[in-house]
């Protein structure tokens, strides 16, 4: 089944496969949001998170985390706070790190401080190869719970149930390491060349292709990899330049 409209965009990529997998900051969102928006928002809120829930399980696997990865097992509060700043500061994609962000920006969401980002392009694509047959799913470096408050707390409204699985860099693995791609085709109990991954950076891709999926380089002017480009992957400007028929054999409507 063909997903392009005959009057749309110009001709783009095209592909028959039975699930699609998001990368978001860059991809689906723009990272200026991310960046200026979300960032300040956990920066401003580890403090209280360390010394006020220190007995969560989530934060307190991530508190151990970062003890583990500074080398300091017995880090107080206030060493770890500065940690995961120096991380923030570097936009280091660090598991522990990801997963503190997540719980803040969860309830930021919750509370309707926070409304999540979307391309313009990309809620309608997405409803569109939802409605026909193709399973999408999300591999972001931002954690599950992140990522579950981000689709739930769209602009228009509740986007989670076009998403089936979600994987971060603690369930899947990192995100420029081939393996994690296997992974998650294991997972989804899908050949690798049934899977298409959209993402805006190489690496990435890379990783994606090595593994046997597919890969499309989401290039988006203003992004941090615009200029870089994509090196050899198909790539696309919008979500509607990409054409995807889909397969009887593998189709769910998950």
């Amino acid at each position: 089944m063909s997903l392009r409209d005959p009057h749309g965009p110009a001709l783009g990529p095209a592909f028959d496969v039975d699930a699609v997998v998001l990368d978001i900051e860059g991809t689906t969102s723009a990272t200026g949001f991310v960046v200026d928006v979300l960032y300040p928002y956990s920066r401003s809120r580890f403090g209280a998170l360390l010394s006020q829930r220190s007995g969560d399980p989530d934060v307190a696997r991530a508190v151990e985390q970062v003890r583990a990865e500074i080398g300091e097992p017995d880090a107080d509060a206030a060493r770890v706070e500065k940690a995961l700043n120096a991380w923030l500061d570097e936009d280091r994609k660090a598991t522990p790190l990801k997963t503190l962000q997540g719980v803040i920006w969860s309830e930021g969401f919750a509370r309707g401080d926070l409304v999540s980002h979307f391309y313009d392009d990309v809620v309608p694509a997405l409803r569109a190869w939802h409605a026909a047959g193709v399973r999408l799913h999300v591999y972001s470096s931002g954690s599950v719970a992140a990522q579950r408050a981000w689709f739930r707390s769209s602009p228009e409204g509740d986007l989670l149930p076009l998403v089936g699985n979600l994987y971060d860099t603690e369930n899947a693995g990192p995100k420029q390491d081939a393996a994690s791609y296997r992974t998650i085709a294991a997972d989804l109990r899908l050949p690798a060349d049934r899977i298409l991954f959209l993402s805006d950076r190489p690496g990435e891709l890379d990783a994606a292709r090595a593994a046997g999926w597919h890969a499309v380089g989401i290039r988006r002017p203003g992004e941090p990899y615009y200029e870089q480009g994509v090196g050899e992957h198909a790539q696309a400007g919008t979500f509607d330049e990409i054409e995807i028929s889909t397969s009887q054999s593998f189709r769910s409507t998950t």
